[in-house]
């Protein structure tokens, strides 16, 4: 007689739209994420950084999901490959059938990998996970009972589940059987509290809460086992999953034992190791994206001075507007410039030379720069003494006007010395030249040591006095 029982869902399958959304995916999602959660607070816990277990997870998850279905089909073959089946459908994963046992062991791998390309060993990562995967096994078993599926002998236990006289491996007659994925369902969430007590308690480390997962779920496992009826391949008349959890067991409890020890101090790295994908996509320079984009980014120059590079400055993001800013730089930098000496008139600028421009010639000076290099002889000094320039260009007669100076004899160069009034020096062939005209403005030469700076409108050399006089005397 038949005093309780829980029935089964009349479906697994709501359609939205045109996507199926099956109550089986959604278990093991849901699972998964709550796995993901959990291990993510216990491994921050330790030391780890925010974000490692998710990224873990990721290669742990999709290899898991291949391990389980491939254990699942290696195990339960004639279910898809004797004759009248449909080899197909072993694709077919939301119908169910994962083998935790190739889930944990191909998504150990996963784990290991991932795990290695940040620097991290596995067995203090796979202990701060073990209570998480213990529950997404809680929930996960959920998605059995929607299917209807892994359910044990008949019973008529108050607790007992209803299955549909149609699902495979129903016994004739029997509506009621064990519900052996509720069973699991609780055994697993039972241990995942245990191992968080006893993590807690003991600081279990080096992969000993990871082995006690182990011992802990086959220990379940083995009796959950013996309950079902469904399909299975056996050896030695004893279901394949008896044997392996029997081995996982031995080999969970070997561990515990031999591997003693304090818990790990550091768990992750600070930095990802070279030499590996995390670290060279991690490597990689924000400058990369600005050149992309066309921005022109500002170079630390000590780091250029080290590689002897050129580096990028102020004045070159000036000269994108069309600043003529160089020859300021230079003169507020103490940097004299020299250009190429008197062509065929020299003209007295009357502009400030910090700005590296000649106001009467109307044309802008090029100059090339020389750190601490002093003026050559009949270069027309700056007016501060930090930069000498002299100016390369040839006399504009209105800029001269403009200035306030007065054009001299034709073919003549205006120079004057010291005390004395300006001559005009002739050509080689022509006559000497009387004074200029009044309001002339002369050329003149510095009168110190060469190389110190002098302000325009000091008196010349003696030497090139000597000449002036001389050829006013012819």
């Amino acid at each position: 007689m038949i005093l309780a029982s829980f029935p089964s869902p009349d479906r697994s399958v709501w359609d939205l739209g045109p996507v199926p959304i099956r109550a089986y995916a959604l278990c093991i999602i849901a699972g998964i994420v709550v796995a993901i959660w959990l291990g993510e607070r216990r491994w921050m816990a330790r030391g780890g950084k925010q974000g490692t277990v998710s990224d873990v997870a990721v290669w742990a998850v999709i290899s898991g999901l291949i391990g389980g279905r491939l254990y699942h089909v290696i195990t339960d073959n004639e279910l898809y490959f004797r004759e009248g089946r449909d080899p197909w459908r072993a694709l077919y994963v939301w119908e169910g059938g994962l083998g935790i046992w190739g889930a944990i062991a191909l998504g150990g791998v996963g784990a290991w990998w991932a795990c290695r390309q940040r620097g991290i060993r596995l067995p203090p990562f796979a202990d701060a996970v073990a209570p998480g995967i213990a529950v997404a096994q809680s929930i996960g078993r959920w998605g059995n009972y929607f299917n209807q599926e892994l359910f044990g002998r008949p019973t008529d236990l108050p607790w007992a589940v209803e299955i549909d006289p149609d699902r495979p491996s129903t016994v004739a007659g029997q509506l009621t059987y064990h519900p052996t994925f509720l069973y699991e369902s609780l055994w697993t969430m039972a241990l995942a509290v245990v191992l968080l007590l006893v993590d807690r308690r003991y600081r279990l480390g080096r992969g000993r809460v990871f082995a006690l997962y182990l011992m802990g779920y086959t220990a379940g496992r083995v009796w959950i086992e013996l309950l079902r009826i469904d399909t299975a391949n056996e050896i030695l008349g004893t279901r394949i999953n008896v044997w392996t959890s029997i081995v996982v067991f031995l080999g969970a409890l070997a561990y515990f034992v031999l591997r003693r020890g304090p818990r790990e101090t550091e768990v992750e790295p600070a930095t990802v190791p070279a030499g590996t994908a995390a670290s060279a996509a991690a490597a990689k320079p924000d400058a990369d994206a600005d050149a992309k984009a066309g921005v022109a980014t500002k170079t630390d120059v000590d780091a250029k001075a080290g590689t002897g590079a050129a580096t990028k400055t102020d004045v070159d993001a000036k000269a994108g507007t069309g600043a003529a800013t160089g020859a300021d730089a230079k003169a507020d930098a103490g940097v004299a410039t020299k250009t190429d000496a008197v062509t065929k008139t020299d003209a007295a600028t009357g502009t400030d030379a910090a700005t590296g421009t000649d106001a009467d010639a109307g044309t802008d000076a090029a100059a090339t720069t020389a750190p601490d290099v002093e003026p050559p002889a009949g270069a027309a000094a700056t007016a501060d003494g930090d930069a000498a320039t002299a100016v390369d260009a040839e006399t504009d007669a209105d800029a001269d006007v403009d200035a306030g100076t007065a054009e001299p004899a034709p073919g003549a160069t205006v120079v004057a010395a010291a005390g004395r009034p300006a001559v005009a020096a002739p050509d080689e062939d022509g006559p000497a030249a009387e004074a200029p005209a009044t309001g002339a403005t002369a050329i003149t030469e510095p009168t110190g040591t060469p190389g110190t700076p002098q302000s325009a409108g000091t008196a010349k050399p003696a030497r090139r006095a000597g000449k002036a006089k001389r050829a006013g005397r012819r």
